[in-house]
């Protein structure tokens, strides 16, 4: 099987890698795919809430040396399903379906915030494990407390209320409310980036496929095998993150028998967003040393 061009469904004007758009149906959606450039396979998964549309800036440097395949991650962007199956294991198994029925042999794999996760979680299922790991800005910690009890409830809740979702669309669309979600990770974005945020933080299907996702969310056992992944990894992460502090990227690091960090200042959560050239030059100086 193989890509088709095309989304499985209109983009707005001027949405980031329109022209990359592919979709595939491997159960049990119906894939949103970017996919450009060309040279070994890169999978490049998004965060939570977000969709392979952030990855406007990053994908064309790195698609000059590597076929970049970004999807949209199960209930979000325009990956449509019945259901959701939205906890890592089932998102890793999904996601390795999808890229076997597309023939991606992956040889780096690239995840920002929870879609770090899902690339060190790939990384142990792959039949050929990947030659390098790029983490940015990684969720690789569950809350810490009474957090970390109540927000999966909380978000539990709302996944399976059926007014949840568009409540939280319409109160989305009050002014500012996007600009406000953004800055407060820390990051700081010109106004043309908030569009495609401001989109999709007001249809409610991606609303409810963030939500089913934070509900379903469990680090525990990864945590726990981030030792046995002998894999050149990169962590990179903004020193002014506010959604993940920097010591969470250092602990995961520390842990792993081959990963190196740094800590970029001035950056925020959405390093890749804020400053693509200097991220892909990083990249492709790692990836020059661990995966040629």
């Amino acid at each position: 099987m193989s890509l088709r061009p095309g989304p499985p469904e209109a983009l707005p004007d001027g949405w980031p890698l329109a022209e990359a758009s592919h979709s595939a149906a491997v159960s049990p959606y119906r894939w949103h795919v970017a996919m450009l450039g060309s040279g070994p396979d890169m999978i490049m998964l998004h965060g939570a809430g977000a969709s392979a549309h952030s990855w406007g800036g990053l994908a064309p440097i790195l698609g000059q040396s590597y076929r970049v395949i970004a999807p949209d991650l199960p209930g979000h962007g325009i990956t449509r399903g019945r259901g959701m199956r939205a906890g890592l294991v089932d998102m890793t198994t999904d996601l390795l379906a999808l890229l076997a029925a597309i023939g991606a042999q992956p040889s780096v794999l690239v995840g920002h915030s929870a879609g770090a996760a899902l690339a060190l979680s790939l990384a142990q299922r792959l039949a050929q494990p990947p030659r390098a790991i790029v983490v940015l800005s990684g969720a690789l910690e569950n809350f810490r407390g009474l957090a970390g009890v109540m927000f999966p409830i909380m978000a539990r809740v709302l996944a399976l209320n059926p007014f949840a979702a568009p409540f939280l669309a319409r109160t989305a669309q009050s002014p500012g409310a996007v600009e406000r979600v953004i800055n407060g990770t820390g990051t700081s974005l010109p106004a043309e980036a908030m569009a495609p945020y401001r989109h999709l933080i007001s249809d409610r299907r991606h609303v409810s496929g963030t939500l089913a996702m934070m509900a379903s969310w469990s680090l525990d056992a990864l945590t726990k095998e981030l030792q046995g992944i002998d894999i050149p990894t990169l962590y990179l992460h903004g020193a002014r993150d506010e959604a993940v502090r920097p010591a969470v990227a250092h602990r995961a690091a520390g842990a792993m028998p081959r990963a190196e960090i740094e800590i970029l200042d001035q950056l925020g959560h959405l390093i890749h967003e804020e400053a693509p050239d200097q991220i892909a030059a990083r990249i492709e100086s790692f990836l020059a040393k661990h995966a040629t």
